[in-house]
């Protein structure tokens, strides 16, 4: 986010003034089985202060409960001063699609906001929900800190990059169970009102014998090098680009399309093979990843998944699923359902569509209200995850590779040591390049 909007001294006087009335002061929540009634206030801590992380607090912020902002926390500063000037600009429809302001909501006074690789730490204690929408690749360490200190949680998707990220983020969801803290993981298609019909009707067309599944795009943003930056910061500030930030488009895009289907088929592949590389993204500033993917999961009962996702410029634009059972097809992306035929079954009315970011955020901040424990998204969102990374794994090393191997591998593809200094998992060589990964050559499990 960019934005030239700042803060008024009004503003500032006004959030003073709240600071001294107690608004910032410890969570309500003294323990995990505490709920808050009425029009207590939610207080909210942001990790992560990103595009997403600035959509995912106002939506946060827009929810019906008594709901404030009293922390930030990013690597650098400069992502948190343009996060918290678009909260707090006098229209957020400019850039949030959300009529109105959100200033009366935002009390995140100068103490309160936390920069660097461990200020998070001290964000969460502030808060009594937490929203994590940093790089996934600091999602494990960020969730396992959350639930330690008892928050609820919301987190974005995907929810690690490696296998052993993944094995940290289940043995949190367990705690999170025990404690009965709410988690909301943002592949938000399981909070859109066609996809949650479409699955009410999935018997409709019999055993899922077979899904496809595309997420096929021009691409993203490119942060070039700028100079006097560590390497460290240039990844970080460049982070789409490395494994062990982004864990590749497979897992940071295609992880929705990926997950659709494993929540249809209420599983989650059991080995994968595929094929892909870097065809047009070969840039200096193109990291590590490559600009496409094809690959074949296969679950337990036969059934086999076609995953596809591309990168790539001036290529056809698709982003869907299609699952096909015994007795017809479910066509997402259209909300249909069909017979072997071809004649409709079912049809989703689009007028009754809703903002799935926004429901999810609803319904979480309702349950929190209500005293309810009703949210558990964090093992289907890391075992969606480790599906994609069973894809990244395939397409990389151009073998089969089987779910239970790559997720018992214990590979970790994070730095030993978090610091501005420090040199991250890949480097480039001379020329500026990075290693790219070599199917029949590269080797994971």
């Amino acid at each position: 986010m960019n934005t030239k909007n700042t803060s008024t001294r009004r503003d500032f006087v006004k959030q003073t003034s709240l600071l001294a009335s107690g608004l910032v002061a410890a969570p309500f929540f003294a323990n995990a089985n505490y709920f808050p009634t009425g029009d207590e206030v939610i207080k909210v801590a942001l990790v992560g202060c990103g595009g997403r992380g600035t959509g995912a607090t106002a939506q946060a912020l827009s929810t019906k409960q008594n709901v404030k902002l009293v922390a930030m926390c990013d690597a650098f500063r400069d992502n948190l001063d343009n996060c918290y000037h678009a909260l707090t600009s006098d229209d957020t429809s400019d850039w949030s699609g959300i009529s109105g302001n959100l200033k009366d909501k935002i009390v995140v006074p100068e103490e309160n906001k936390f920069t660097g690789f461990e200020g998070y730490k001290k964000a969460i204690a502030l808060a009594d929900v937490v929203i994590l929408t940093t790089p996934p690749g600091f999602r494990p360490i960020h969730f396992e800190e959350a639930i330690h200190q008892g928050k609820h949680v919301f987190m974005e998707k995907p929810v690690a990059t490696d296998p052993a990220g993944i094995q940290k983020v289940l043995a949190s969801a367990t705690i999170a169970k025990q404690k009965k803290l709410n988690v909301v993981v943002g592949l938000q298609r399981h909070y859109q009102n066609s996809y949650r019909e479409l699955l009410k009707r999935k018997d409709m067309i019999g055993d899922i014998t077979s899904a496809q599944a595309w997420w096929n795009n021009d691409g993203v943003w490119v942060r070039p090098r700028k100079y006097s930056q560590t390497e460290m910061e240039y990844q970080m500030r460049n982070w789409y680009y490395f494994v062990w930030l982004c864990g590749d488009h497979i897992s940071e895009q295609h992880i929705h399309n990926i997950d659709v289907v494993n929540w249809f088929k209420g599983s989650y592949p059991v080995k994968a093979q595929g094929m892909g590389g870097r065809e047009v993204r070969k840039g200096k500033d193109n990291g590590e990843i490559f600009d496409h993917h094809y690959v074949e999961f296969e679950y337990a009962d036969g059934s086999i998944l076609n995953s596809q996702c591309r990168h790539i410029t001036g290529t056809m634009s698709k982003v869907d699923e299609l699952l096909v059972g015994t007795k017809g097809k479910i066509q997402c992306g259209a909300a249909r359902i069909t017979d072997a035929k071809g004649n409709t079954l079912y049809q989703f009315d689009h007028k009754s569509e809703n903002n799935p970011y926004q429901t999810e955020h609803d319904e979480l901040f309702a349950a929190i209200a209500k005293r309810e424990y009703k949210f558990a998204d964090a093992e289907n969102g890391a075992k969606s995850t480790m599906t994609s990374i069973l894809g990244r794994m395939a397409t990389y090393s151009g073998q089969v590779v089987e779910w239970d191997k790559a997720i018992n591998s214990g590979i970790s593809l994070q730095p030993k040591v978090y610091d501005w200094d420090a040199l991250p998992p890949v480097v480039p060589n001379a020329d500026g390049y990075y290693p790219v990964a070599i199917p029949g050559v590269t080797k994971f499990v």
